[in-house]
């Protein structure tokens, strides 16, 4: 990416100052609006990697040059030739019966969630005339301020993005009038749109719908989306002759093709990677196996261990390596140098051949299978639980079972990283819950046995759609530039499959019904109840978290029996988690047990700087101060099947 052009004087005719330069740098973006420093940077956040082959040669040519035509005329031709791929990659798949649309039930409840906003306020003409008079009172505001500007007035902006929208902060977005206007015609149409859904009387599921839906269609239709309402990407093309979007064409059906037909955007270079080799390189041995996980047991970095081992268990959603990237990253790398035995399931993933099993399943043959060859392999009689976003459900819910049925497996003390077990706060992920959608997911899985990893996937990014999906639609399609190598999103791609069983028991038990926190969930014929929990509980939330938001997270730590402690980790889902002690990022609090509101909670708690990972570490280490030698993962009773991450993290799904 060449460097910026520099920007017209006020009231100049668009682009008219811009000299065509190749390959514009792209702003850098600002922070996400719902998580402040995420583990997922749009590609404008970092330098962007060296595209292979031809992917910047036609911008560099054309640096300093007019126009040329006939480049630019056979650049067209080849965006054509390109797009035909696209097309054929799309509709291939299509026609074969390999993939079958369900775009029009999504549509459908978009349309139906929408129609109930537009029924309220046109069911009584002076609402209506209010809504209306909003929208044009604003328009007519903005043409007058742009009169004022074209005349060589000073004028405020009608409309501004907010301060850490990035969408917008190439300076002819504001330095030009055309621009400047096309950019508060659409603030003020989608501000409009969403003020529309919040003053909305309907009923609070739809409007919570209504207003993720919303936001969907605002962040699709942006000016910035788009090559000709676009200043940086206009520029970039007269400058390229359109090479560029020759590239971003092939780049496109590329990413069609490697998604089966459906568009699999590409937000790494993922040639850079390699799990096991720079990525999940901890070294150890896996020590068992069944159908459903396999057991990886770390090899020893200092001489005597802390005598209680550790089990994590992560989500059957995502590959387990999030909590093992590159070496400076890597919690379990980490965890191992502080002199703790660390065991970690890695599940499998399913095929359509392990549609039946269900929770239990994953609960016996899984969590608590773990725990007893941890032991078994360390001759131990107990165990630290740790659990992972909803790895930490599974966990709670694997102790409120074992309390149910009288039974103690040894396990010392639970710690539960972004853990959810209450959702009636459970965020934007609820609006893709109520019982029409579930329905609908379970008769897709009852005809796959699976739940496709990339729906999943899709469903997360569209939490972000501003920073997952649209910037790399921009960078790769139309600036037609590699994105950015970058190892969290490379993991963040590399999804896995869901049973069917498994994943219908989880979504109605707790997402749609919250039977775990209502005390009503039967499981393996126990009725849980998370009072009966009472053993040592290490709780972490992130403040800014999409996912498992920290409100919810709060709430329900408190139907433990225990208080417990309650750490609150800044940044988000991953990078708050995921915050090695050694980069000296963000902060953490730490105050009393977890009691009423968060909010109020906060006003009392000590902030701390860095990583919240020695703390939890401290805690771990005031649960038993007793060291043995260190143990050798494969020379006990369960000797080694292969070298860690493993084979089960390598299947693609």
């Amino acid at each position: 990416m060449a460097a910026r052009a520099t920007p017209p004087r006020a009231g100049a005719a668009p682009l008219a100052a811009a000299k065509p330069t190749s390959g514009t740098r792209p702003s850098r973006p600002a922070s996400p609006r719902p998580e402040a420093v995420t583990a997922s940077p749009p590609p404008s956040a970092v330098p962007s990697a060296k595209p292979a082959d031809d992917s910047r040669r036609g911008g560099e040519e054309a640096q300093g040059s007019p126009i040329d035509f006939e480049a630019f005329a056979g650049n067209l031709a080849r965006l054509v030739e390109e797009g035909g791929k696209a097309m054929a990659a799309y509709l291939r798949p299509r026609e074969e019966g390999l993939v079958k649309d369900d775009v029009a039930d999504d549509i459908a409840d978009v349309m139906k969630t929408i129609g109930n906003v537009a029924e309220y306020w046109l069911a009584d003409p002076q609402r209506t005339l209010e809504a209306q008079s909003q929208l044009v009172g604003g328009y007519l505001s903005l043409w007058a301020s742009t009169l004022k500007r074209l005349s060589g007035e000073k004028s405020r902006p009608v409309a501004e993005p907010a301060a850490r929208d990035a969408r917008f902060i190439d300076p002819e977005w504001t330095n030009n009038p055309f621009f400047d206007a096309l950019k508060q015609t659409y603030l003020l149409t989608t501000n409009w749109a969403e003020d529309m859904v919040e003053k909305a009387e309907i009923d609070a599921h739809t409007k919570h719908k209504a207003e993720f839906y919303v936001r969907q269609i605002a962040s699709a239709i942006s000016p910035s989306n788009f090559v000709l309402t676009n200043p940086e990407l206009l520029r970039t093309t007269l400058a390229s002759n359109g090479e560029n979007l020759v590239r971003g064409m092939k780049m496109l059906a590329e990413d069609i093709e490697a998604g089966g037909g459906d568009l699999k955007i590409r937000q790494t270079d993922a040639t850079k990677f390699r799990v096991g080799e720079n990525l999940a390189s901890t070294p150890g041995k896996v020590i068992f196996q069944n159908e459903l996980m396999q057991l990886i047991q770390y090899t020893p970095q200092t001489e005597k261990v802390l005598a209680t081992p550790v089990v994590i268990v992560p989500p059957w959603i995502n590959k387990f390596y999030v909590l093992d990237l590159s070496p400076e990253k890597s919690f379990i790398r980490w965890a191992v140098s502080q002199g703790l035995t660390v065991f970690v399931v890695s599940w499998v993933n399913p095929g359509p051949e392990l549609a039946g099993r269900g929770f239990d399943d994953y609960m016996s043959e899984g969590v608590l299978t773990a725990i007893d060859v941890a032991k078994k392999a360390c001759g131990t009689r107990h165990v630290h639980a740790v659990g992972y976003c909803v790895g930490g459900t599974m966990l709670a819910i694997t102790l409120a079972w074992l309390a149910a049925t009288g039974r103690d497996v040894g396990i010392k003390s639970a710690s539960f990283l972004t853990t959810q077990v209450d959702f009636t706060y459970a965020g934007d992920l609820k609006v893709f819950i109520d019982e029409q959608q579930i329905a609908q997911l379970e008769r897709k899985m009852l005809e796959a046995g699976v739940m496709e990893g990339r729906t999943m996937a899709n469903a997360f990014n569209m939490l972000r759609a501003n920073d997952l999906i649209w910037p790399y639609v921009v960078n790769n399609y139309l600036k037609g530039q590699a994105p950015f190598p970058f190892d969290i999103l490379y993991w963040n791609s590399d999804s896995t499959r869901l049973p069917a069983a498994n994943h219908s028991f989880y979504l109605r038990n707790c997402y749609l019904d919250n039977r775990l926190a209502q005390g009503t969930l039967l499981l393996a014929g126990k009725q849980l109840d998370l009072k009966k929990i009472s053993l040592p509980i290490y709780n972490v939330a992130t403040r800014e978290d999409h996912i498992a938001p920290a409100p919810s997270v709060f709430y329900g730590a408190q139907y433990y029996g225990t208080p417990g402690r309650f750490v609150l980790a800044g940044s988000g889902h991953i990078a708050g988690v995921i915050n090695p002690p050694s980069r000296g990022k963000y902060q953490y609090w730490t105050g009393p047990a977890p009691k009423g509101k968060i909010e109020d909670w906060l006003k009392g708690a000590e902030m701390h700087p860095g990583s919240w990972w020695p703390d939890w570490f401290e805690w771990i280490a005031a649960q038993e101060h007793r060291h043995v030698a260190a143990r050798v993962p494969g020379t006990g009773p369960y000797p080694a099947i292969e070298d860690a991450p493993g084979s089960y993290v390598k299947v693609k799904a």
